[in-house]
């Protein structure tokens, strides 16, 4: 993943209810979430969903599968590990990092 993606997925979250859309789905797993379950849980009308959905899969960073009548949206979790690899590619200068095991404070 070069600079220009990640800044285009970075750009994408940067807005409160796409990055929840974003956690949702990332906690939905590779199953997904339904267009209109999402709505519900997250209270937002299926026109301004649709509208971030455009933002999200232009980024990368969702995907979506027709299933009958419904779409179901999933994270692209490949993105995603591209772009935590390289957001941490340096970091803390090529030694163990505690902060990337969890352990940091």
């Amino acid at each position: 993943m070069d600079a220009k993606q990640v800044v285009t997925a970075l750009s994408a979250l940067a807005q409160p209810t796409r990055l929840a859309i974003y956690r949702l789905l990332v906690v939905c797993g590779n199953e997904g979430m339904a267009a209109g379950q999402i709505a519900e849980k997250l209270a937002v009308s299926p026109a301004t969903l649709s509208f971030h959905f455009r933002s999200l899969s232009h980024a990368g960073l969702i995907e979506s599968r027709q299933a009958g009548r419904f779409v179901y949206y999933c994270a692209n979790f490949g993105v995603m590990n591209e772009m935590l690899a390289y957001l941490t590619a340096n970091c803390c200068a090529g030694e163990p990092c505690d902060l990337l095991n969890g352990k940091g404070e």
